[in-house]
């Protein structure tokens, strides 16, 4: 299967530059390219975009903004004149980050990168025993076993481990649900949980840790049917 793609830049030279390069690449599938980044975000959803090769120097909305606004399961590559960015693009969690000019062998390896991520999330859930975040600048290996709970906390999430550790990458819990593994559960807007974790349930609240975290009404009938399922009375 290829990876969808959008190319976007402000300017017709680099934009035709990115939309050759992915077109004689086999696995990537242009579906868009655009000069106007609000063009770009008002397509995405509807094209069900997956990659996204971003200029950040734009009119209107600049790279870093768009990728904010693109939908959560979306990967971003950057293309830029511009090393200064490199730092920030790592803070949206960028795929890559490619300084122009850029030379094909460059732009194969970040798609090569991209590919290696989509494949990944295609595989069977179960079968996956860890992911990648980017948090303080650096790229971190988390255990799906070791996880209590994910905490999500503005535009990041709080990731709690059973090691004491957290980390707080810049991404969303809508994007982490389609990773999780079945004993994952998502019990509150703000909270999904590690069911193998869970030792006491009070009331409405599940005590993980020193964390009491309330199970909200519209998620309670999915989180008491799998307590009893496992209650014996």
């Amino acid at each position: 299967m290829k990876i969808r793609c959008i190319a976007v830049d402000d300017e017709p030279p680099g934009l035709n530059m990115i939309k050759s390069y992915i077109e004689k690449t086999p696995f990537l599938e242009l579906v868009g390219a655009y000069t106007n980044p609000v063009n770009a975000l008002s397509e995405s959803k509807e094209k069900e975009i997956q990659l996204a090769f971003l200029d950040i120097n734009m009119p209107d909305i600049n790279g870093m903004q768009l990728s904010k606004l693109l939908p959560d399961d979306c990967r971003v590559i950057f293309t830029t004149a511009y090393e200064e960015y490199a730092i920030e693009s790592y803070k949206v969690a960028a795929m890559d980050y490619l300084v122009k000019p850029i030379s094909y062998e460059d732009f194969l390896k970040a798609a090569n990168k991209s590919k290696e991520y989509f494949d990944l999330m295609s595989s069977g859930q179960e079968e996956k025993e860890y992911f990648f975040v980017k948090a303080d600048y650096k790229l971190h290996q988390v255990r799906f076993d070791n996880v209590m709970y994910f905490k999500n906390v503005k535009d990041y999430i709080q990731i709690y481990q059973k090691d004491g550790s957290r980390l707080m990458p810049l991404m969303s819990l809508k994007s982490l649900e389609s990773i999780l593994p079945s004993y994952f559960m998502k019990v509150h807007r703000s909270f999904i949980v590690n069911l193998n974790e869970i030792k006491t349930v009070e009331r409405s609240r599940i005590v993980l840790g020193k964390e009491y975290i309330p199970v909200a009404d519209n998620y309670k009938e999915e989180f008491n049917s799998f307590l009893s399922g496992r209650s014996i009375n």
